[in-house]
């Protein structure tokens, strides 16, 4: 699964990094961005065909739904089924994004049952490029709403040592397909989301405090110097961390 991850990228950055032509949203950095927060999304304007970068409220919420109330269970869509599933297959045919991440954190437990926070990010210091989905619905007042759900697979070596699940993160030569900009079939889609290879990847301990979701601080992504990591995830965090 995917519950935290952090953005610490100004808009203007991600905008020239993905290529959108909106305006640039106001946003503000965050290094522990919890469901139903809103964060920053690229996806293919469905009116101009334009990439805009948006801000949307992570966990999904179908437009057949009645309410919210099931918004945060849908924060993940899993890969095998996503075409089937009658609260993803829509907005797989029509409404995919990309969701950037500068990382994430997941959650190591040990033999003793102890757990200790890890941060994952791309060892070329880029952000990822987390495919996702996204959906409008319109509330009971008439606005609507937009949310969208992160994409997760199984683990590739690294991040097993972590966690059996993570995000399908997506190589920027496969970005106009996953947002729809040039014609691709569901079987090809289905093909990308697949984990990426384990040495694009940095993974390192970091402070427990990011379980909390008042904490939102830029030392959360450091090292925790007390956290003994076993061989392969005590990774030197990318220079942004700082």
């Amino acid at each position: 699964m995917c519950g935290r991850y952090l953005l610490q990228r100004s808009p203007a950055e991600l905008a020239q990094y993905f290529g959108t032509v909106n305006p640039t949203p106001n946003h503000a950095a965050s290094w522990n961005i919890a469901v139903t927060q809103d964060s920053l999304v690229v996806r293919r304007h469905p009116e101009s065909g334009e990439r805009h970068l948006d801000r949307l409220r992570w966990g999904l919420v179908p437009r057949w739904a009645t309410d919210t109330k099931d918004a945060a269970k849908l924060m993940n869509a899993r890969a095998d089924g996503i075409a089937e599933k009658p609260s993803f297959r829509d907005a797989f045919r029509k409404r995919r994004c990309l969701v950037p991440m500068d990382a994430f954190y997941e959650w190591r437990k040990a033999e003793d049952g102890t757990k200790q926070a890890y941060a994952v990010a791309q060892a070329d210091g880029m952000p990822m490029a987390v495919a996702g989905l996204w959906e409008g619905w319109k509330q009971p007042d008439g606005a609507w709403l937009r949310s969208f759900t992160v994409i997760t697979t199984d683990a590739n070596e690294k991040q097993a040592l972590v966690h059996h699940r993570m995000p399908v993160v997506l190589p920027p030569e496969v970005w106009d397909a996953w947002l729809g900009e040039e014609p691709a079939e569901p079987e090809d889609l289905l093909e990308l989301l697949v984990p990426c290879p384990a040495e694009e990847l940095l993974a390192w301990p970091v402070d427990n405090r990011v379980g909390k979701v008042s904490e939102n601080d830029a030392r959360l992504a450091r090292r925790d110097p007390g956290a003994r990591p076993p061989p392969g995830l005590d990774d030197a965090p990318p220079e942004w961390v700082g």
